[in-house]
């Protein structure tokens, strides 16, 4: 389950696109940062994805991206040119693939390495989805096979791609626009893949002028019903409708934040949750996904900043500055799906899960000095761009962040692991225990 966001620049306060998106993954599905430089290949070479091979281009893009673990494919990311994609698991009454063939996120990447516009990507995911499919189990520990949507963005535009098998159907973005877990094209696509156009024909779905209700015909409302997918997209537009004009990074990082009308609530803990939020929080019973990853990109021309949690639970994080062209900061090895104190992802999940223990009073440590924190983020490496120092001075800028951050992290762990809490004996606590036991990490209190 995850939630993507675009406002492009006639809805933001300075006039860049802000793109903005949550991954939501198993729980101890840990997500890598890294970069990605570019690369000249031997086109035609065997290039191998998560599941299977394709052939390989000449030229490819540096990129950023966030990828669980065990993929080659990303959740979502950016290259040096500006443009960024992001993914999401949707499902229809026709049945996801289950035989092994490209990924949304080997999609993902593959449209950041080799496109150098929004438009391009979507050209480039078209023809590799129609040549090769997609297709094969996309869970950690629990099975899953979906279909993709995504969201891809450059500084001068945005597009809404959503996949049913090898059909697709395209929307250009006006504005603001968000996806999640569920078809969200309606009546008359900007374009769909001549396939779909015949079997819809054929089926009787088209009108008078050959336009049709792409996600009507095709959602699977009860899959809709569990995943909340239709209702999370509208509560990020909502979210996004009422910035409009005057959107801002900082804006965007609260729509990833957003608990719902409920979250506002200064009781309110995950516990509550019986649905999903766009911060999302996993549980026991079916909601075994939670937020793993968050990205936000300030898509300004020739100064493209991204800001990304490299960790869960985007309410308990910090959004870490990075600059493609000048790199990306040390921060441990790759993580995996066992504990590891030298990993990033893993450090904060310790903070995450003594925060889950008792969420309504333990949050608050974070959040006052995170905001401040991330407010001094950006005025530093703002300040360092207008005075253009060159890519070292601006890579230590960005390092002193991501210093700062983990600095942070590690006093708000042990603030909160100074106040013990009796040991919960609820279905919540227990289904985070047994995730705790799989992965090696031994309870901070």
């Amino acid at each position: 389950m995850c939630d993507t966001l675009v406002a492009l620049g006639n809805t933001t306060a300075t006039g860049a696109t802000l793109f903005a998106k949550n991954s939501d993954r198993e729980r101890n599905e840990a997500q890598v940062v890294e970069r990605i430089p570019a690369a000249r290949h031997v086109a035609g070479e065997p290039l191998s994805l998560t599941y299977i091979a394709v052939p390989q281009v000449e030229r490819t893009r540096a990129c950023l991206l966030s990828r669980p673990f065990w993929m080659w494919g990303a959740e979502m990311g950016a290259n040096d040119q500006g443009v960024v994609i992001g993914n999401e698991a949707v499902h229809s009454i026709v049945p996801a693939q289950r035989r092994r063939a490209l990924t949304g996120m080997d999609m993902v990447r593959l449209g950041l390495e080799r496109a150098d516009t929004a438009a391009q990507a979507v050209e480039v995911i078209i023809a590799l989805l129609e040549r090769h499919g997609q297709g094969g189990d996309c869970g950690h520990l629990v099975r899953f096979y979906y279909h993709n949507s995504f969201l891809i963005a450059d500084p001068a535009e945005a597009y809404v791609l959503e996949t049913v098998g090898r059909w697709w159907a395209l929307e250009r973005v006006a504005g603001v626009r968000s996806i999640s877990n569920a078809l969200s094209i309606g009546e008359n696509p900007d374009a769909v893949s001549p396939a779909l156009a015949a079997h819809a024909r054929a089926e009787g779905w088209t009108e008078s002028d050959g336009g049709f209700d792409f996600a009507g015909r095709l959602i699977d409302r009860q899959r809709d019903r569990v995943s909340r997918g239709t209702e999370r997209c509208a509560r990020a537009a909502g979210l996004l409708a009422a910035f409009a004009g005057a959107l801002t990074v900082r804006d965007m990082m609260g729509i990833l934040r957003d608990h719902g009308a409920a979250g506002a609530e200064p009781a309110w803990a995950p516990t509550d949750v019986q649905g999903r939020t766009i911060c999302m929080h996993a549980g026991p019973g079916d909601r075994r996904s939670q937020t793993t990853g968050a990205l936000v990109s300030d898509l300004t021309p020739g100064a493209a900043l991204h800001w990304i949690t490299g960790t869960a639970a985007p309410c308990l994080s910090l959004f870490r500055p990075v600059l493609l062209d000048v790199g990306l900061p040390d921060h441990g090895p790759p993580p995996t799906d066992r504990f590891d104190d030298r990993t990033l992802w893993w450090r904060h999940e310790r903070l995450h899960r003594a925060v889950l223990e008792d969420y309504a009073s333990r949050a608050a440590t974070v959040a006052a000095e995170r905001d401040r924190l991330e407010a001094g983020f950006a005025e530093r490496v703002g300040a360092a761009l207008r005075s253009d120092p060159g890519p070292a001075a601006l890579l230590e800028a960005i390092r002193t962040c991501w210093r700062e951050a983990a600095a942070a992290e590690a006093r708000w762990l042990t603030t909160i692991v100074a106040t013990p809490r009796a040991t919960s004996k609820s279905a919540y606590a227990r289904s985070w225990r047994r995730l705790n036991q799989a992965a090696g990490l031994r309870p901070p209190i």
